[in-house]
């Protein structure tokens, strides 16, 4: 029997961008612990920086997902269940909002910049979830990524903070949802990090610095320590936990 802690277990994840993204941080630790992996990538433009590094991973699967097209939802998870048949895990990774409507007073964001970024970052988990339960046949594990801005108004978060508080919401309810199906679905919040979808947020650096000053270590996140939270998560060492909102920031959320 193997002692890695994902051996014989098939995980999906969805919003690695580049070397950089928290997704891949998880994705690493995964195969390092034995996980089979399916990859996606968001379009031709982000399958040049993502296959090579699906490629390193050893996936299974390397495919496109635009979560606001249909199809390509439908289709793979077709693949998943005709390649493995099950599923153990899902990491859901993403967030869009328009720039214009990310930095703009929450007074001002438009119907359409709300209506995308509940979409893509809060609907699209519920709407994976309701194609992962079914593979999920011996129960499993599902989890997304939070962030402070969703339980405090903080920097220039605005609409994605909303976004965000309702993705925690939604982490809570299908929690209770599947909870039946021996199904766990948890969040974690991490820190700030200096992934590509963060640099659209105005005034970053000074996020950065404002962040690792506030740590109780001074020290900022990496995406490796996600990785590790998310290894619980995604392993059988969280069979007890589901629901919860899980904060990786060094302590940036007590610190008054």
């Amino acid at each position: 029997m193997s002692n890695l802690l994902m051996a014989g277990k098939k995980v999906l994840i969805v919003g690695i961008a580049n070397d950089k993204s928290i997704a891949y941080g998880v994705a690493k630790k995964l195969h390092a612990q034995g996980a089979e992996l399916a990859i996606t990538y968001l379009n031709d433009k982000a399958e040049r920086f993502v296959r090579p590094l699906a490629e390193e991973l050893e996936a299974s699967i390397i495919m496109p997902l635009d979560v606001t097209q249909e199809q390509q939802m439908i289709d793979l998870f077709k693949a998943l269940e005709e390649a493995w048949g099950s599923l153990d895990g899902l990491v859901h990774s993403l967030a869009f909002c328009p720039l214009e409507d990310l930095h703009a007073p929450i007074s001002e964001c438009s119907r359409e910049g709300f209506t995308q970024a509940m979409d893509v970052s809060c609907f699209s988990f519920i709407h994976m979830a309701s194609f992962a339960k079914d593979l999920m046949k011996d129960g499993g594990s599902m989890i997304n990524f939070s962030y402070l801005g969703s339980a405090l108004a903080t920097g220039d978060y605005n609409v994605m903070g909303c976004a965000k508080a309702a993705l925690e919401a939604a982490t809570r309810y299908l929690a209770r949802d599947l909870g039946p199906r021996h199904i766990r679905v948890n969040s974690i919040s991490p820190g700030t990090i200096a992934t590509r979808a963060a640099g659209g947020i105005k005034d970053f650096a000074t996020m950065l610095e404002y962040n690792q000053n506030k740590a109780v270590d001074h020290q900022l996140p990496t995406i490796e320590e996600v990785g590790d939270a998310a290894m619980f998560y995604l392993s059988d060492l969280s069979k007890g936990t589901s629901g919860s909102i899980h904060y990786v920031d060094h302590g940036v959320a007590i610190v008054g």
